[in-house]
């Protein structure tokens, strides 16, 4: 499912380390109503470069793609254009919840369908990475594959079904985060 996809180099995770042996993968990917430049989009892109502030400074963030541009609008990651493809490591999903549901993101959030489609496949995967790796973008693409064949496991999750950190000795399946569908 990678036609067309558009080579990025991936810079090392510097931006913020701590000492956990985990950090948290995270993709997404939205079908877009037109094009990024069409009239449909461009409240959406106009959004663009302040929520991506705002994920630079949240508590725990460590990583995003992105292009020299600031965002990851021109990485073609599926043979569709209008597929819009997103990836960001965090220190902890917990992290990562707050930012997507409790910051200004969730203003965006709320008003995703003015400029994209409603997708019935999982649209988003969550995963655990060593602390320090940078995901790639095949990484991201398998990790889909793993969720769509096999539903939510430790190799591929959602923040309605998470597990822990392999670094969580207890193996056990973490309850859904608040504010998360099924």
């Amino acid at each position: 499912q990678i036609g067309g996809r558009q080579d990025v180099e991936r810079p090392p995770i510097l931006q913020r380390m701590n000492d956990r042996a985990f950090h948290l993968a995270q993709a997404n990917f939205s079908r877009g109503l037109g094009l990024i430049g069409s009239s449909v989009m461009d409240p959406f892109v106009a959004l663009l470069e302040q929520i991506n502030s705002l994920a630079d400074r949240s508590p725990g963030f460590v990583w995003r793609l992105q292009t020299a541009d600031g965002d990851a609008t021109a990485i073609r990651v599926f043979d569709d254009p209008l597929i819009i493809f997103n990836m960001s490591v965090w220190e902890t999903i917990e992290s990562l919840h707050e930012y997507v549901y409790s910051s200004a993101h969730v203003v965006p959030l709320r008003k995703r369908r003015d400029w994209f489609e409603k997708i019935e496949t999982p649209a988003s995967v969550l995963w655990w990475i060593p602390a320090g790796h940078t995901p790639t973008v095949e990484e991201a693409v398998e990790r889909f594959g793993f969720l769509t064949t096999a539903g939510p496991t430790a190799e591929a999750f959602t923040f309605a079904k998470p597990f822990p950190s392999p670094a969580d000795v207890s193996g056990a399946q973490l309850r859904p985060l608040a504010g998360c569908g099924s």
